[in-house]
């Protein structure tokens, strides 16, 4: 006597629910993912071994590109625009730091110059950004 009975189905993995949670775990990093400030022109900073100093919370940041160009935020500015801006900021000066972000192939005497400009203006905090060293060597 043979029976007819159902064939076996062999279970499957259904792996939709997982690619889902994948695909949220991808968005959600992207989007919880800070992004380095930097304006739309090319800096690059010159390497430091000194130790990092906590950032303050109230910071004037100056760019000065390798061709000699300074930029506050993404706007380029000429000197004289550049000291005008400083004497606006005058009243808040001895409170806030000024951070020059030069390009490690900008001229030396550019950058003093943009720091004695600072100076002359009130601005007490004098800062210039670095990049971490990545050899110990130096």
């Amino acid at each position: 006597m043979g029976f007819w009975g159902k064939e076996r189905e062999e279970p499957r993995i259904d792996l939709t629910p997982m690619v889902d949670v994948v695909f949220l775990l991808l968005i959600f990093f992207m989007i919880s993912t800070t992004f380095v400030e930097t304006p739309g022109l090319s800096i690059k900073l010159p390497e430091s071994s000194a130790e990092r100093i906590a950032r303050e919370p109230q910071e004037f940041k100056v760019y000065l590109s390798k061709q000699g160009d300074i930029y506050l935020g993404e706007e380029k500015v000429t000197m004289e625009a550049f000291r005008q801006a400083l004497l606006a900021r005058q009243p808040e000066a001895s409170r806030t730091t000024f951070l020059l972000l030069a390009d490690h192939e900008a001229r030396h005497g550019k950058v003093v110059t943009l720091m004695d400009v600072a100076k002359e203006s009130g601005f007490v905090k004098l800062a210039i950004a670095t990049e971490q060293l990545t050899d110990k060597n130096p």
